[in-house]
C-alpha cells in the first residue's frame, strides 16, 4: 500500500492528501511532526531534504509535491484531475506554476505577524502588492466558469485551492465562490486542520518561518 508522510498543517502535503481522497487510492497515513520528526534518520532516508510530503509506493519514493501529484495522476488516471484539451492542461499547468513558484513564497512574510514574528514593511508591502497581483490575475481566468478549466475539477483546484482560503478573499467574487464550492468537497472536509490542531503547531511554525529569514 501507498505510503504517505504528511503533516496536516502542510500545505504542500495538504494538497497530496486531497489527490488521494478524490482519486480514492488506498494509502497509510504517516504523521511527521515538525517539532523534530523530519530531520530523524528514518524520515531522512526517505526525502534527504527533510521535508513534507513524501510518499513511497510499492518500494517507489518520490518527494515535492508537484511531482506526486504527476505521479498519481499518472499511475492512477480514473478519475481524471488532468484534462485532455491542450488549452486546459496549459491552464492548469500554470494555475500549479504560479500558485507554488510566485504565489506561495509571497504569502510568508504576510503569515510572520500573525504568529508574532517581526517582518520588514518594505518586504511585507511587496509581498502584498505580489499576492494582490495574482489573485487579481486568478479572478479573471476564472470569469464565470465553476473551475479553472472549466467544468471539470483538476490540479489546479487541488494545488490553488489548499492554499487561496488562507488569504483575505472578500475583494474577489468568483475566486470566493469557486473557494467556497471547493469545502463541500469530501477531500476538503477530511483534511482541514481543526483550529486545535494548529494552536499546538504554532511554536513549530514560528520556528520554520524564523529559519526562512
Amino acid at each position: 500500500m501507498l505510503k504517505f508522510y504528511y503533516n496536516p498543517i502542510s500545505v504542500n502535503a495538504r494538497r497530496v492528501w486531497v489527490a488521494l481522497l478524490e482519486k480514492q487510492i488506498p494509502f497509510e497515513p504517516i504523521l511527521v511532526r515538525l517539532d523534530g520528526d523530519q530531520f530523524h534518520d528514518d524520515f531522512t532516508t526517505i526525502n534527504p531534504l527533510q521535508r513534507i510530503p513524501a510518499i513511497v509506493d510499492n518500494g517507489f519514493r518520490l518527494v515535492e509535491s508537484l511531482a506526486i501529484l504527476d505521479y498519481l495522476e499518472a499511475k492512477y488516471p480514473n478519475p481524471p484531475l488532468m484534462p485532455s484539451g491542450p488549452e486546459a492542461i496549459a491552464v492548469v499547468r500554470m494555475i500549479e506554476a504560479i500558485t507554488v513558484v510566485e504565489l506561495q513564497p509571497a504569502t510568508i512574510p504576510l503569515t510572520r505577524p500573525l504568529v508574532g514574528l517581526e517582518v520588514d514593511p518594505q518586504k511585507f508591502e511587496a509581498a502584498q502588492q505580489r499576492v494582490t497581483s495574482i489573485l487579481h490575475f486568478f479572478e479573471e481566468l476564472l470569469n464565470q466558469q465553476m473551475y479553472f478549466a472549466g467544468d471539470e475539477f483538476t490540479l489546479a483546484e487541488v494545488v490553488a485551492g489548499t492554499l487561496l482560503p488562507s488569504l483575505s478573499l472578500e475583494d474577489y467574487p468568483r475566486l470566493k465562490a469557486w473557494s467556497e464550492r471547493l469545502t463541500h468537497r469530501e477531500s476538503w472536509q477530511q483534511t482541514i486542520a481543526s483550529p486545535e490542531v494548529i494552536e499546538v503547531a504554532l511554536p513549530n511554525i514560528r520556528k520554520i518561518l524564523e529559519r526562512r529569514s
